[in-house]
């Protein structure tokens, strides 16, 4: 499946590749280069209208690593708008706190792991 993309957003997820936070840099140097599970992602991904942290196409994961702002009222509801939206193209959403990626990340990638499997047990 082809992912289709607001054309402005190529320029802006570039420069967002350069400035990633400190926990999307650990996040990534973990699943980068098909490292988990053979599942190829791509960081700071324009879908659709929106500039995602990471995408598996194949796996049709998206993981989301979000800052405090994202916890406010405000930030909850966008996330709420921008999560809906990207299920309604048929993708999961994964969301981590920074902290959580920094203090924690082999419980974030057990889960990431988990969620890339083919058929989950239940």
């Amino acid at each position: 499946m082809i992912w289709k993309y607001r054309k402005g957003l190529k320029k802006l997820s570039q420069s967002l590749r350069k400035k990633m936070t400190e926990a999307e840099k650990v996040l990534w140097l973990k699943i980068r280069r098909k490292q988990l599970k053979n599942c190829q992602f791509y960081r700071q991904r324009p879908l659709g209208k929106y500039i995602v942290d990471f995408f598996a196409p194949k796996a049709k994961i998206v993981i989301e690593v979000d800052g405090g702002q994202h916890y406010e009222k405000r930030g909850i509801k966008k996330d709420e708008i921008r999560d809906k939206y990207l299920r309604n193209l048929g993708l999961k959403v994964l969301r981590f706190s920074d902290k959580e990626v920094l203090k924690n990340i082999e419980g974030v990638i057990k889960r990431i792991y988990y969620e890339i499997l083919p058929n989950p047990p239940l």
